[in-house]
């Protein structure tokens, strides 16, 4: 037997393998190769133009080159040999000589005396001529090619830079002239001449702008251009035409911005040969990225200088104008922030703007806070708001908690329904979406794994296709912002409780008492307690703090064992407080922390507790607007569901011992049983249909059938949904009231004749 050979042998596959890699190697090998040769003839031949180009300009060329033809020669020739010797006398023969040796022009010895005086001048047109007409390729830039002029020292060249120092001259001694000649000008020639100038200027203005957003990728130079007429130099028309070319400006930057964000191109990619599409795209994009910040600076730039009062050199803007510019830049600011949320520079607008909600001047601070209530409205996502109320917490913290209350204000129009809870944290956790390579080959066979890695890139392809934003990172973001918003008002509760931004802060905290975590919910209850007890605060506040109170209590603090009485006693002594002027409005806090505190928590209220309610809420409901009493009696009407036992009211006869005490403000100790609904027939009598109908339903019971049931339509509606719909705000009364019936006088058939006789 022949021993088999330790080296194993390559398979044919091995073999095929390796030849294919060789062959790709020779092949990468040869293309080298070629590229190098390429490169080193385009080199040469790159050298070699440049060569022949400096000799052909070193060699000096004849004006005038003749060539003769060999038969003219050969004549010439004869002729001259043919001529005799001795024609000229010797005197003739020296004044030719002479005469030769001073006309240069035969000869074109330039050294002659004729012609010394423009030697320099021939010598000039000679080097132009010698300069080829094809001028070598240089970077596109805009040259303006000038001719030179003529001094003592020689030919000097003009330069652009030249040029535009005459233009500035020239244009000075121009505005001069207009200058002297306004001045001269009556009133109405001066009010004409504005006119036109602003004309000419608006023309302009709507020139450059229909151009770039006509063609927006060959036309990015115009930007330039309308951004400088925003430092406009002549006085009579510069605030004008400063607002106009902002606002135009601001309307390009949205017709032409693309609807992603641009990032910058990175070493290899600009390395890289691409389309000429592609690269004309590449330089757009450069081009808007940059102009869009050049007009951001300018428009903070203008904000800053009417800040500190700055006054320009050119004097063409006053300081009492600058109010109106940075008004006018504030505005455009407003508007990129809400319509380009998705471009570059996002948050530095957010920067620029948010202190500008702390504004003396009320008009600039209230378009700050419209603009990011409306931001707030429509983030569906989240980034927008989280970057917002960092820069907020900041703002707030570095002015020592001394800002308007609207800043704050401004967070109650945040779109957080969702957030991430402690207790939520392990449920939440990403879980496993696809087998491991070792699973899959342990529970899976060859198919199988084939069809499943099918599978997995179609799927990963549809959440491409449908770029959308998933909801664990719009989770991850309202978490972030409700955080950073609670540790602003809890700063504000801790360490400023007798600031101006206390009412803001409890109104927050009511607002967004559901997604508070249940650590803080013990040292809150604390807190609100203390500040109730500390009689401070107005009715609204308090109303504020036990909205806060009862939400975190039917929310996740079901479970906490709490009895919390003294806000039931708290809000049963502000309804006493409330009419029909300015407590009206809030009227609408108490039908919210009604619901939470009869309706939702029912189990935990005593029978004696919610009759007391409804007899107090049934006295307020006489003395209210409309609205609040239909919202009131609505309110009731779920009470009384809530509690059946409550029907005793509507009976005269007295239940147990005692007298009612209605300015006893313990709900528990005021012997409500033992009066009476009395309301209810009072407000049977209401001028409002409305009210007529809830009272009327009430005093039989208020049954959900029969002749004395509520229409389906405001059986369905909420107590919140009724004292909205029927309000009064807008001095309309809903449902309109109709006009009086015409009655006839009995004695209008009567003639003065038949009076008088009487």
């Amino acid at each position: 037997r022949k021993l088999r050979s330790k080296k194993r042998r390559p398979t044919f596959r091995r073999l095929l393998k390796t030849s294919g890699m060789k062959l790709e190697n020779k092949l990468k090998n040869r293309q080298l190769k070629q590229e190098n040769v390429a490169k080193k003839q385009r080199k040469e031949q790159k050298r070699l133009r440049q060569a022949m180009k400096g000799a052909t300009l070193q060699i000096p060329r004849p004006l005038e080159t003749y060539r003769k033809r060999p038969e003219e020669e050969e004549e010439e020739e004869e002729f001259l040999e043919s001529l005799p010797t001795d024609m000229l006398d010797e005197e003739d023969l020296q004044q030719m000589t002479a005469m030769a040796r001073k006309a240069s022009f035969i000869t074109r010895d330039l050294s002659g005396s004729v012609h010394s005086g423009k030697k320099r001048g021939a010598d000039v047109v000679r080097g132009y001529e010698k300069v080829p007409r094809k001028m070598a390729r240089m970077e596109e830039k805009e040259v303006i090619h000038l001719l030179p002029f003529k001094d003592k020292s020689g030919v000097i060249p003009r330069s652009p830079t030249g040029f535009q120092s005459v233009c500035a001259c020239r244009v000075s001694s121009c505005a001069e002239g207009a200058s002297s000649s306004y001045v001269e000008m009556t009133p109405e020639e001066r009010e004409q001449f504005r006119v036109n100038t602003l004309n000419m200027k608006k023309q302009r203005i709507a020139t450059l702008a229909s151009a770039i957003i006509s063609d927006p990728l060959n036309n990015m130079k115009r930007v330039k251009e309308m951004r400088g007429m925003m430092m406009e130099a002549d006085p009579c028309v510069a605030v004008s035409v400063r607002k106009m070319v902002m606002v135009s400006l601001t309307e390009v930057f949205k017709d032409i911005a693309p609807t992603y964000r641009i990032r910058p191109l990175t070493a290899a990619e600009k390395n890289t040969k691409v389309k000429k599409e592609t690269q004309q795209l590449r330089e757009f994009e450069e081009s808007i990225v940059s102009q869009y910040k050049f007009f951001l600076e300018d428009l903070e730039q203008t904000i800053k200088d009417w800040k500190q009062k700055k006054r320009k050199r050119s004097q063409a803007v006053s300081v009492q104008s600058y109010r109106g510019l940075a008004e006018v830049s504030v505005r455009c600011l407003c508007e990129l922030l809400l319509t380009m949320p998705h471009f570059n520079f996002h948050n530095n607008i957010i920067v620029t703007l948010v202190p500008l909600m702390n504004d003396p001047l009320k008009k600039v601070s209230d378009m700050c806070c419209d603009a990011f209530r409306k931001l707030f409205h429509d983030d569906r996502v989240g980034g927008a708001s989280l970057a917002t109320v960092r820069v907020i917490s900041g703002l707030i913290k570095s002015l020592n908690y001394s800002v308007r209350p609207e800043v704050l204000r401004t967070l109650l129009s945040l779109r957080i329904k969702e957030v991430e809870m402690r207790k939520d944290l392990e449920a939440t956790a990403p879980k496993k979406k696809f087998m491991t390579n070792k699973e899959k080959k342990k529970n899976l066979s060859r198919m199988q794994r084939k069809w499943k890695k099918a599978e997995e890139k179609l799927e990963k392809e549809l959440l491409e296709a449908e770029a959308s934003e998933s909801k664990d990172k719009k989770i991850k973001l309202h978490t972030e912002t409700l955080n950073i918003i609670f540790l602003i008002y809890f700063r504000i509760l801790k360490k400023a409780q007798k600031s101006v931004l206390l009412p803001a802060v409890l109104e927050g905290l009511a607002n967004f008492a559901h997604l508070i975590n249940l650590e803080f919910f013990d040292d809150l209850l604390n807190v609100l307690q203390n500040l109730i007890q500390s009689g401070d605060l107005t009715n609204r506040e308090s109303l504020h703090c036990i909205q806060t109170v009862f939400t975190i209590l039917s929310g996740q603090g079901d479970a906490l064992n709490i009895d919390p009485l003294n806000f039931y006693s708290q809000l049963y002594t502000i309804l006493m407080r409330l009419h029909a002027g300015a407590p009206n409005e809030d009227i609408i806090i108490v039908l919210r922390c009604l619901d939470a505190m009869l309706t939702r928590r029912r189990k935990q209220v005593t029978l004696q507790r919610a009759m007391a309610f409804l007899k107090r809420l049934s006295t307020l409901s006489l003395h209210v607007l409309p609205n609040a009493s239909v919202g009131i009696l609505a309110a009731n009407r779920a009470t009384m569901h809530s509690f059946p036992k409550c029907d005793i009211l509507l009976d005269n006869e007295i239940q147990g011992s005692g007298f009612y005490l209605a300015e006893l403000d313990e709900a528990e100790h005021c012997n409500a049983q033992n009066t009476a609904l009395w309301e209810l027939h009072t407000l049977q009598r209401h001028f409002h249909p409305v009210v007529r109908q809830f009272a009327a339903h009430l005093s039989r019971g208020a049954p959900s059938e029969g002749s004395a049931a509520l229409s389906m339509e405001l059986c369905r509606r909420s107590p919140l949904e009724l004292f909205e719909d029927y309000s009064v705000k807008d001095m309309t009364f809903n449902p309109p009231v109709a006009s009086p019936a015409s009655k006839k006088k009995v004695g209008s058939s009567c003639s003065p004749s038949c009076i008088l006789s009487f």
